[in-house]
């Protein structure tokens, strides 16, 4: 079934493997035991950010396919982005794995776009194996977006922290004892003209609660029908306004949502409202989340990444910044 962005997959394609890498400074993260790798050099032994960046992603890749006992060539589709000018670490990162590739991108909204195109090219019947995920490396987005590290700048409370990290996933047709794709929502972007870089949270909200509402309502669920739903990188200031949004439109709050932003440092207070990057959601969507899936703890999630549209050019001639969110719906059968 498809109707104004609502998608359902009859045969519920599957997640089959899962690959996460990530840099140094994410050991300090309370999921950093569940990460596959993670590297003691940011540059991951390379000459620059962006050649790290493009490793994280490899490396995630072929841990992916290791998992299912499969090598580059056994891969129908390559399904990644990041934020850097043009998707450059994943080009590259393509180039060396050799996959046929499609770029992604939503932003940080990436991890859940490439998973729903890959389970619409397996309900197709197009694909037997396609890796989809997003990556982010904290220096080469900062000074793309905001500043370069070395100037310093300080940051306001409601500012987030870049994650260095790369997750991908290993989609196929379904495989009983796997987390299954059953349904998705594709968002609409918003824009409630919001200028500020420094608070990509507040202005993802209504893109994560807009989509939220559609899902739950087109595809005639509740919130109770869930073990969890987590959205992206919203951090701690944009988590509690989108919690405001959804419970403004009825939807009980309580308890089982969780923000992947919000928890990736835990309760360090050095990174203010949390962390972001097309990385936080990949990272933990696919460690975390399908963790507790194939444990059993999670029958039901609902997962939402969100997404700032924006560019370098864009915050600088004073234009708004437009945000998506999309969503995919996981279940243990």
């Amino acid at each position: 079934m498809v109707a104004r962005g609502l998608l359902t997959f009859k045969t519920t394609p599957s997640i089959a493997a899962t690959g996460v890498t990530a840099g140094p400074l994410e050991k300090k993260s309370p999921f950093a035991d569940k990460f596959d790798k993670v590297y003691d050099d940011e540059r991951c032994g390379t000459k620059t950010n962006e050649h790290a960046h493009a490793k994280m992603m490899e490396d995630a890749c072929m841990i992916a396919l290791s998992k299912v006992d499969s090598v580059p060539g056994d891969a129908d589709f390559l399904l990644i982005g990041d934020l850097v000018n043009q998707m450059t670490p994943s080009n590259f990162a393509a180039t060396t794995v050799g996959i046929p590739y499609l770029g992604m991108f939503s932003a940080c909204a990436t991890s859940v776009s490439s998973l729903v195109m890959a389970a619409l090219l397996t309900e197709s019947g197009m694909s037997t194996c396609a890796i989809a995920g997003a990556s982010s490396q904290h220096n080469a987005v900062e000074r793309q977006f905001r500043y370069p590290v070395e100037y310093g700048s300080q940051k306001p409370a409601t500012s987030q922290w870049t994650v260095t990290a790369a997750g991908v996933a290993t989609v196929t047709p379904y495989k009983k004892g796997f987390p299954s794709i059953e349904c998705a929502t594709i968002g609409c972007a918003t824009d409630l003209g919001m200028t500020d870089p420094l608070n990509m949270g507040a202005a993802m909200a209504p893109a994560a609660a807009d989509t939220l509402t559609r899902h739950l309502t087109g595809h005639g669920k509740d919130v109770s029908d869930y073990d969890v739903i987590m959205t992206g990188d919203l951090g701690k200031t944009g988590f509690e306004l989108y919690k405001t949004l959804a419970g403004n439109q009825g939807f009980d709050v309580s308890e089982k949502f969780r923000d992947a932003g919000e928890e990736f440092y835990g309760a360090d207070t050095a990174f203010l409202s949390g962390a972001s990057g097309a990385g936080c959601s990949a990272a933990i969507f696919f460690t975390e989340v399908i963790d507790k899936m194939m444990a059993g703890d999670y029958k039901r999630v609902l997962l939402i990444a969100t997404g700032a549209l924006l560019s370098p050019l864009s915050f600088q001639q004073g234009d708004t910044i437009p945000c998506i969110a999309h969503a995919i719906e996981l279940t243990m059968k």
